[in-house]
């Protein structure tokens, strides 16, 4: 592991110490998620939920895989432990997710990979 600066270091808090973000990683924590699904989530517009998932994958937090036309993001497995602690200590979203799930308005994800 490398020794980060003390500006490394309060950059990344920074990023993390963001509610919506911390919202975000949350989710992130429980499975790969789609940004629709991220958007339903958190009632949020697409380009507000963009801007914050370029500002964890920049930081090297989160990491994107684009499929078709959609993006799907996730954790970064390899945190330093200081950013991992954190977000480990974050509330389970499980029941949050499975809910949204069950009643899910916005299919865009599901449609493509039928349309396939």
């Amino acid at each position: 592991m490398r020794k980060n600066t003390i500006e490394e270091m309060s950059s990344l808090l920074k990023i993390v110490g963001d509610k919506t973000r911390l919202t975000i990683l949350g989710y992130l924590k429980e499975k790969e998620l789609c940004v629709c699904d991220l958007v339903d989530l958190l009632d949020m517009s697409q380009p507000g939920i963009s801007q914050h998932l370029k500002k964890l994958r920049v930081a090297g937090i989160i990491h994107e895989r684009r499929e078709g036309t959609w993006a799907y993001f996730r954790l970064n497995t390899e945190l330093d432990s200081y950013l991992a602690q954190i977000i480990d200590a974050l509330p389970s979203q499980t029941t949050n997710l499975r809910n949204y799930e069950m009643t899910r308005q916005n299919n865009c994800c599901v449609v493509e990979e039928e349309n396939k």
